[in-house]
């Protein structure tokens, strides 16, 4: 098993980084040119580069899992590719996207985005809070499990 992070603005990174220490489980953190860091990783810890095009790193991801495989990533598009190749697909929130709930999800997202495009004001996504933390490490440590 490994973990895959689609890192550029993930929030929990720390915590997957920490949680996985503790399971000898390998992280690959896959980020966009524009995040470079010249810091060197941590042991257990890969860091992949791919250029800034809007879905690279999704492809990256999607090129390197495997079923059984973790990834962590709000991109619904993504999680739903991962689904399909029988990953465990988790979202920073706390909650694990499922064959159940993929579909209302890619749903609710296009119709957002369409309303956006006509012009229409929808709400952003809420801001994240220790709750929000500490219910992603309770269902990451579940899945480590």
């Amino acid at each position: 098993m490994n973990i895959y992070i689609d890192a550029d603005a993930c929030p929990v990174k720390e915590i997957v980084l920490e949680e996985a220490k503790k399971t000898n489980i390998p992280v690959t953190l896959v980020k966009s040119f524009s995040h470079f860091s010249p810091n060197e990783d941590t042991q257990g810890v890969t860091t992949i580069y791919v250029d800034t095009g809007a879905d690279a790193a999704d492809y990256r991801i999607m090129q390197l899992a495997k079923k059984g495989d973790i990834i962590i990533t709000q991109d619904y598009g993504l999680a739903s590719l991962a689904l399909g190749k029988g990953c465990t697909v988790l979202h920073h929130k706390g909650f694990a996207y499922t064959k159940d709930n993929i579909d209302s999800l890619l749903t609710v997202r296009h119709y957002s985005a369409k309303a956006r495009r006509g012009g229409h004001k929808t709400k952003g996504p809420k801001a994240m809070a220790d709750i929000d933390r500490e219910k992603f490490r309770e269902l990451l440590v579940q899945k480590l499990s």
